[in-house]
């Protein structure tokens, strides 16, 4: 199989940890169970929009602030390929 690298990178508050949850999840990185349990929980701290970038955002403090801190790194397969996604935070003070 063929090996793709991913990096996501971008300017605060742009969507990229939610982009990037919801393409992990729409390949088959993560099942549905697993996002119904991030949108249960991100909906008790209201932040139900929240539930993609917590396949990422797994610290407390991300998940409180809704901003990513720290890099995340993500593997999955599919059918043809081995993938790899990071995440980087966009918030000036965790680059």
């Amino acid at each position: 199989k063929t090996h793709i690298n991913v990096v996501v990178i971008g300017h605060v508050d742009s969507g990229k940890s939610t982009t990037t949850g919801h393409l992990i999840y729409q390949c088959g990185g993560i099942d549905k169970r697993t996002i119904e349990k991030f949108e249960k929980e991100a909906a008790e701290l209201g932040k139900g929009s929240f539930k993609y970038a917590w396949v990422l955002d797994k610290l407390k403090a991300e998940r409180e602030r809704g901003i990513t801190i720290d890099i995340a790194l993500w593997k999955f397969e599919t059918p043809k390929y081995y993938v790899t996604v990071i995440d980087a935070p966009g918030h000036r003070d965790f680059i």
